[in-house]
This record gives C-alpha cells, structure tokens and sequence, in this order.
C-alpha cells in the first residue's frame, strides 16, 4: 500500500512546459546520503548536498506532474511544476512523519506527504476488513470521495487536480482489486497452500511440498519492480537471522520469459540467497492466481504441514515479521 499514489499517478504529465525553472532547497536532520535524486521515467536530477544536510538547485522539469524524490533509502513523491519556489524539511530517521514543504507549491505537495501517510492507515483498515465485504466497498467509497475533494478544490493548481481527476478511475479499480486479492488472502489463511514445481535457480526444479516439515517465506517478485528490489537488503538480513532454524526463504520471480537471463544474472550479481525460483508463466503462473496476486512484492508465510498462515505476510523491513517469526520459531 505504501506510497500508491506514486503509482498511479507516475503516468500523469502536463501537456504544457514552461520556460523557466524548479528553485527546490531542503534540509535534511539525519540524512541518508549526501544527494538527492528526483527523478521520473524519463527524467532524472541530482541534487547534491553540503556537510549540514542543506541541499539546493534550480532545475526545469519536462513537465508538471509528479515526480519521484529519493534521498538514498527512502522514497517520497513531489509534484513539481517549472516557476514553483519549494523548500523541504525533514527528519530521515521519521521519514514519512516529518517531511513538510513551504512556499511555491506547498500544498500540492504537503496533500502528497500526507496521503502517504493516510495509504499506510488505509493498508492496515483494508487488513482489518478481511472477509468483509460491505466493509471494504465503503472503505474504498471513502478514499474515492477524499480524493474527489481535492478535485474540486480550486486553491490546487490545476494542472494537479487534471491529474488526480484523470487517474480517480484507475485508483479505483487498483483499490478494488486490492481489496479483492486481501479478501482471498483472508479465505487462504488455515488452509492448504496453492503449490508449486519451478525452476530452481541452482538447476533442476522445486516443488513446495518438497519443504514439508518446515515453515515457508515466499517472496514474489521482479527483476523490474523497483520496491522488490527495495526489500532485498531487509530479506538479506532476516535469512541471515534465521539461518539453521526450520524456516525456508523463498523467492519467486515472476518475470517474463523475456527475461529470464536478466533473472540469472541478477540473482548471481547480487548473490541472492535463499531458494530463486522461476515462475512458469509469469503473473499467469497458477500459484500466482491461486493467490489473486496483481501487485508486487507479495509475501507468502507457509506452515510446516503446508498450510497458510498469512498469503498476505508482512515484509521483511516490517519489524512485525521478525515478531511473528521469533514467536512461531522459538
């Protein structure tokens, strides 16, 4: 759920430039690195900083929409349009808590910092409503009609609210199917997992059952998916924490056929470890049908017997894994 609105709205641009340019400073307490990099699928600026964690440029962007800020570790989006005067604070170590902007553009991008924070609330009420699912049609009804709020808002530029207005429909059906692949999350739990027989990175193949006695982390990903790529160093960690207790650390890609030597190559550069899986089908594999996936990473806790304990489990930057974890293990 963490940051959805990047998602949706990352297509979105303006149709028209201007010619002057972006004046973005910021002030950064516990900084994760010495730059910044704002960037989109076409555009990319780096922004360096001094010894205090102040960074400052002037830059033009393509055009007005949002775009991706990434200080090292930590994501955030900013909606940035040529001729806006912006300043930004933050605290990296309460990333998402304390990011705040004033001047040109503040309250585009202040309404983004905070929708950041709602889409974490909203993960954990769509959680909540598992099974229920006059619940959840009325959770979504209400993102839609806060988003709906700020469409109608004439104090926004807008060039922002054409962008939430053109993305409202998509956001919907990507909520429902949220709430739809959470709900066949919920029906899973307790029951004999989906299984599966792919090709195993160090050859042959591997089937789920063939890790019968033992509980199963499964984690579904792509080459492509850069929040995959995201948890990776987490996973790293948590592999490292319970290696030689009886616990599995799975990794399937669902990468296309295309693909496939990219996979290779990456899991050896990397030295990814755990057990690296090919998908036979990609995102139409059956185990990923089998559990409604349609977004990415996703991650998967099997018991020793083969049933589900979470299709929908926490990931393994969330200290609520190793919680479970140490309770299930000990």
């Amino acid at each position: 759920m963490k940051k959805i609105l990047l998602l949706l709205l990352f297509t979105y641009a303006g149709v028209f430039a201007q010619a002057d340019k972006v004046k973005f400073t910021a002030t950064i307490q516990n900084r994760n690195s010495d730059s910044l990099v704002v960037s989109s699928r076409t555009f990319t600026k780096v922004i360096k900083g001094d010894a205090k964690g102040k960074f400052a440029d002037a830059f033009a962007v393509p055009q007005p929409g949002v775009y991706q800020l990434f200080d090292g570790a930590e994501y955030a989006t900013v909606y940035l349009k040529n001729g806006y005067d912006l300043s930004m604070t933050m605290d990296a170590k309460q990333f998402d808590e304390t990011i705040k902007f004033k001047g040109t553009g503040e309250k585009e991008n202040n309404y983004l910092a905070k929708r950041t924070l709602q889409d974490e609330v909203f993960g954990e009420n769509l959680n909540a409503s598992l099974g229920n699912g006059d619940a959840l049609t009325k959770l979504i009804d209400e993102r839609v009609k806060n988003t709906e709020v700020v469409i109608n808002d004439a104090s926004y530029d807008e060039t922002f609210r054409n962008g939430l207005k053109a993305q409202l429909g998509q956001e919907k059906q990507q909520l429902t199917q949220m709430a739809q692949q959470a709900l066949a999350a919920g029906k899973l739990k307790g029951k004999p997992s989906p299984s599966f027989n792919y090709e195993n990175f160090k050859g042959g193949t591997t089937k789920l059952e063939d890790f019968k006695g033992k509980y199963v982390y499964i984690d579904v990903w792509a080459t492509w998916c850069g929040p995959c790529r995201q948890e990776i160093p987490y996973l790293q960690k948590v592999e490292e924490k319970y290696h030689g207790k009886d616990i599995v650390f799975t990794s399937i890609s669902i990468d296309t056929a295309k693909d496939h030597e990219k996979w290779k190559k990456m899991v050896g550069d990397k030295t990814l470890g755990g057990v690296q899986l090919f998908a036979d089908k990609d995102w139409k594999s059956d185990f990923t049908q089998a559990y409604g996936i349609n977004s990415i990473p996703r991650f998967i806790l099997i018991d020793p017997k083969g049933n589900v304990v979470d299709a929908d489990a926490k990931r393994p930057s969330d200290p609520a894994l190793q919680e479970q974890l140490d309770k299930l293990l000990k």
